[in-house]
C-alpha cells in the first residue's frame, strides 16, 4: 500500500530531474555553440585585419594605396575591436589574452601603416620593416587558434 502511493510521488521527482538534466545539456550546448560561433567571428576577423595590413603596406610600397583601400582596412579594424569586445563577456581569459598579444602586434601595423601613408613616418620606419614586424602575427593568430580549438574540445 504505501509502495501504491509513493510510486506517484517517485515518477514526479524522476521526471524533474530527467527535466532539469535536459534543461542543464540544453545550457550547456547553448554556451557551447555561443563560444564556438564567438571564437569563429574573433578568429575570422583577425586574419582579415592582418591581411587587408599587409596588403596595405605593399600597396603603400607600390604607390597604389587608395581610399578604398583605407576604408576596407578602418572597416577590418573596426570588425576586429568589435568581436574582441563582444567575446569579453563569453571566452576564457586565456583566450583573451592571446587576442590581446595579437592585438599589440596588429595595432602596431596599422599605426605604422597611417604614419607611412600620410608621410610621418618615424626614423628608419619604412615599408620592409613594417612587413617584417607584421611577421610576428603569424604565431599569435596560431596560438590564438589553437587555445580556441583546445577550447571546443577539437583535436587532431
Amino acid at each position: 500500500m504505501l509502495g501504491t502511493l509513493l510510486a506517484p510521488v517517485f515518477a514526479q521527482r524522476l521526471t524533474a530531474r530527467q527535466r532539469a538534466e535536459e534543461a542543464r545539456l540544453a545550457d550547456e550546448r547553448r554556451k557551447f555553440e555561443e563560444r564556438r560561433t564567438q571564437y569563429t567571428a574573433m578568429n575570422r576577423a583577425s586574419r582579415q585585419f592582418h591581411t587587408l595590413l599587409k596588403d596595405a603596406l605593399h600597396r603603400l610600397r607600390d604607390g597604389v594605396y587608395t581610399d578604398q583601400e583605407r576604408t576596407q582596412l578602418e572597416e577590418a579594424r573596426l570588425d576586429h575591436r568589435d568581436r574582441y569586445a563582444e567575446a569579453q563577456m563569453i571566452v576564457p581569459e586565456r583566450i583573451l589574452q592571446a587576442s590581446r598579444d595579437l592585438n599589440r602586434v596588429l595595432a602596431a601595423g596599422d599605426a605604422t601603416v597611417k604614419r607611412l601613408d600620410r608621410g610621418v613616418a618615424r626614423d628608419g620606419e619604412n615599408v620592409e620593416q613594417a612587413l617584417e614586424h607584421l611577421k610576428a602575427a603569424d604565431p599569435c593568430l596560431d596560438t590564438m587558434r589553437e587555445l580556441m580549438r583546445q577550447d571546443l574540445g577539437v583535436t587532431d
